[in-house]
């Protein structure tokens, strides 16, 4: 075939928005249907008392080159604020440190921030230097690092629980979303060697400048309907069948499917099984995971052809971590750093929202909770009674000012638990089905479960899914390497950012 044809794209997260427009880049006729009545996926905002709030904070750096090809796409680069140098103010109840790279080629660029941190012993820093030394030399692809967590490698090169919890959970709790001695090595070694470790310029941070719903979700929905494709919001895929007689039996290279819809819950339509239908000629099922494993085609994981890859029993085995946000909004300015980390607190990362929001007076911070199993079921006049003064700690402005609104939202299942031995469950694009792939950050991106790693998994999937439907002797409907730039029309130039070129972000970083 001389295009990929018509592909049904299930879900309007990150992960389904990039491969919808990667597909409709290169001639497909896309369908992309999502269950909720917008886009935008784990990233979305709502109104609150005149305010728009966003569900969670999500931040990106600087080498999240999928990510940022992404919000070059859809025009919304203007619309984020990033760093001209990493610079990170972090906040005690004894004191704040400053840790800032400077204009030194990578790892150099880390060394003065690290000689000034003052929350540890000198001691502490130069084991830190060591430890990062021998981190760098790791290779996150062996199979051994995956069955190891982070804190044991940590202490057995010298970091002690202090070291552990005052400097290296500031990044990694916040980037992999489970608490940092539990973290899995390899993804872990992946954020150390790639934003901290890398160029210079990888960690710089950015945030957005406006509600997320409107960065993502809505400019999303613009952008694809510009460009072609259909979108179907608040429509439920309810399962992906082959379809009778279509090739992909024994020995054939391909398929047709069917993505049956459901019924409106309440209303006239059959049941779930028997909704409106979707034919294609391939599918992306770019949602989580137990929703991928129930909308496979009965007998996905079984037979030769399954090999050794992950099906839907190990994608079910994948476990999720929560993240939680407090929202405090003050009577006046506490503070005016865009935002903050804390050490020795219970608060973890603090970020300015006043202007996104709309807040016209005072002043609004969001408290972003990674790994947030122990607070996700308190009470918020729990949850109020602990981080106003935790707060007060650190911010001593707010000690003074009048709370305005309170309030708390929680992603129970926000990211993949990146935790040992999780990465062999995580499958690639392929499935054992030629012509359905899987796209998402719990994906095997070689990413974690961010927002980079949504994106590179919308462009695994389409390269995965033009190979699988190319016809023979046609390399130029194959796109190229997962992660290079041009990979989404097979060119362009490798420093080129484009939304399938290349990130959950969750939590505090991405």
């Amino acid at each position: 075939m001389s295009t990929p044809g018509k592909i049904v794209v299930v879900g309007g997260g990150l992960a389904g928005i990039t491969a919808a427009i990667a597909l409709r880049e290169v001639g497909a006729d896309v369908t992309l249907v999502e269950a909720r009545p917008r886009l935008g996926g784990a990233t979305t905002s709502f109104s609150r008392g005149g305010l728009v709030v966003d569900n969670g904070q999500h931040v990106f750096l600087r080498c999240c080159v999928a990510y940022r090809g992404l919000l070059a796409r859809l025009g919304m680069t203007g619309s984020v604020a990033l760093q001209d140098r990493f610079d990170v103010t972090v906040l005690g109840p004894g004191g704040r440190a400053r840790l800032r790279r400077t204009a030194l080629p990578g790892p150099l660029h880390m060394g003065q921030a690290l000689v000034g941190y003052r929350f540890l012993s000198r001691a502490q820093r130069l084991r830190v230097g060591r430890a990062a030394l021998a981190m760098a030399a790791l290779n996150p692809a062996r199979e051994d690092l995956d069955r190891q967590r982070l804190g044991d490698w940590l202490a057995a090169h010298g970091q002690d629980e202090q070291t552990r919890r005052l400097l290296w959970d500031l990044f990694t709790v916040s980037a992999l979303n489970v608490a940092g001695d539990d973290a899995n090595l390899a993804l872990a070694a992946t954020v150390v060697k790639t934003a901290l470790l890398g160029a210079r310029d990888a960690a710089d941070i950015g945030v957005p400048g406006i509600p997320l719903g409107d960065l993502h979700g809505r400019a999303a929905g613009e952008h694809l309907a510009r460009i072609g494709a259909q979108v179907r919001l608040g429509a439920k895929a309810a399962a992906v069948e082959v379809l009778p007689g279509a090739p992909g039996g024994p020995g054939a290279s391909g398929a047709r499917f069917r993505v049956r819809l459901a019924g409106r819950p309440g209303g006239d339509d059959p049941p779930e099984s028997a909704g409106p239908v979707l034919d294609a000629d391939g599918v992306v099922l770019a949602v989580p995971p137990a929703v991928a494993a129930k909308l496979a085609p009965a007998g996905l994981g079984r037979g030769p052809a399954a090999g050794d890859m992950p099906g839907p029993a190990q994608w079910r085995e994948l476990g999720t971590s929560p993240i939680v946000n407090v929202h405090v909004i003050y009577d006046r300015r506490v503070t005016r750093l865009p935002f903050v980390a804390a050490v020795d607190s219970p608060v973890q990362w603090v970020f300015d929202r006043t202007g996104p929001s709309g807040l016209r007076s005072g002043q609004y911070l969001a408290v972003s909770l990674s790994a947030a199993d122990a607070y996700v079921d308190v009470p918020a006049s729990a949850l109020r009674k602990q981080f106003l003064p935790a707060m007060a700690d650190l911010l001593p402005a707010a000690r003074e000012a009048r709370v305005t609104d309170f309030f708390v939202t929680r992603e129970r299942r926000a990211t993949l638990r990146q935790v040992p031995g999780c990465e062999r469950l995580r499958p690639g694009g392929a499935t054992a089905l030629p012509g359905l792939v899987l796209a998402g950050a719990w994906t095997d991106t070689g990413w974690p479960d961010t927002m980079e790693g949504a994106v590179r998994s919308g462009l695994n999937a389409v390269r995965v899914l033009r190979q699988e439907l190319a016809a023979p002797g046609r390399a130029g409907l194959v796109a190229g390497p997962a992660g290079s730039p041009g990979a989404v029309n097979g060119s362009g130039p490798a420093d080129r950012p484009v939304p399938a070129g290349g990130s959950a972000g969750t939590g505090a970083t991405a």
